[in-house]
């Protein structure tokens, strides 16, 4: 298992992931009760949503430098901690490293995962904006289904780096993951973009199944009554479209990131700082969307070099391991040369798709 190669097991350290968490959790009360009623509005004007897109780009700024903060600070940490304990690395895969230069690929680990899972969240957005006209949510509904979709993302991510976990210690399950990353961003590069098809998620079926499902909005309420019957509102309908559709993703994105790292602090932590701004990121990103078309193929791409980097690379390699910042700079490459590709080559209105229309008000 991974706890039992691990540097710093969150068994053993556990006061600091409780640390982490508290900052998590500070960072959504901060998003839900403070950056939320800056830009709420009943009635927003044009200013108003130049004003909410400000605050929207200034929060997922905050975001990013408290990731980076994080980083730093594991960094530190490790340095310290390898120091008075040098003997934590043996048996890791940090073995013929030394305190310093262990935690120095500690901070560059952490920042590479980083990188790689906000550029596949901003993948995950481009599906989040389908979602939320397709159920035609205003600005209120969207933000309390991404509120609680990203607090659902955040207990997921945890399940799945923990199964993860517990299975890469068998090489074989490794490989796998890395042919699979491959496939997977071989597919996104070569398909097209897939409709949106809520009838036929089964967790939705599964949902109508247990209680009935209201016509209509009530407010922003997950739940209302119909009938005299406690029932189910679309938002909450929106909601497990949303989560579910989070967790397709997280099959990509986990193997993506251990791929990267198997330090359980680094994979965990990474994955939940990307996560951490994805709400103020879709205002962001709904506004830029139609500047990245391109934004795919980079995303397919770093899951191919992932993918690689478990499967083929570690053979071609005299020590089977490639220096984190190379990594680093391939997929920094990889992302920002296809945005900046987006914004050189307009797109063609044969891939634009159809008009997209602002979600309507009930």
């Amino acid at each position: 298992m991974l706890l039992a190669t691990a540097v710093f097991s969150p068994l053993a350290y556990w006061p600091i992931l409780a640390t982490f968490l508290g900052g998590v959790a500070l960072l959504l009360a901060l998003d839900l009760f403070v950056i939320e009623r800056l830009t709420h509005t009943a009635a927003p004007t044009a200013d108003d949503q130049r004003k909410r897109f400000r605050i929207s780009v200034a929060w997922t700024l905050i975001c990013v430098a408290a990731a980076l903060v994080t980083a730093g600070l594991l960094r530190w940490f490790a340095l310290h901690e390898l120091t008075a304990h040098p003997e934590l690395l043996a048996g890791t895969n940090y073995a013929k490293l030394t305190p310093e230069t262990a935690s120095g690929a500690f901070f560059l680990e952490f920042v590479t995962a980083y990188l790689v899972e906000i550029s596949l969240s901003v993948d995950n957005l481009f599906v989040f904006l389908v979602i939320f006209r397709y159920f035609a949510l205003d600005h209120d509904k969207q933000h309390r289904v991404l509120f609680w979709g990203i607090v659902g993302a955040v207990l997921f991510r945890a399940i799945f780096i923990g199964v993860g976990a517990a299975l890469v210690g068998y090489a074989w399950v490794l490989f796998a993951m890395g042919v699979f990353l491959v496939i997977t961003g071989v597919r996104l590069v070569a398909s097209e973009e897939k409709q949106l098809e809520p009838e036929k998620n089964p967790f939705i079926k599964l949902l109508a199944g247990i209680m009935p499902v209201a016509p209509r909005f009530d407010g922003t309420r997950f739940f209302t009554m119909l009938d005299g019957k406690r029932a189910a509102t679309p938002l909450l309908v929106a909601l497990v479209v949303i989560e579910t559709t989070d967790i397709a993703f997280a099959v990509d994105s986990v193997p993506a990131v251990l791929s990267i790292s198997q330090e359980p602090f680094i994979a965990f932590g990474s994955n939940i700082c990307a996560i951490l701004g994805l709400r103020a990121m879709f205002f962001v990103v709904a506004e830029a969307m139609q500047k990245f078309h391109l934004l795919k193929y980079g995303l397919g791409l770093v899951l191919v070099w992932v993918g690689l980097k478990m499967t083929a690379l570690p053979y071609l390699l005299d020590d089977a391991h490639l220096p984190a910042w190379i990594s680093l700079c391939v997929i920094a490459a990889l992302i920002g040369g296809t945005m900046l590709l987006s914004m050189i080559i307009p797109q063609r209105e044969a891939e634009s798709g159809p008009d997209q229309k602002e979600p309507t008000h009930d």
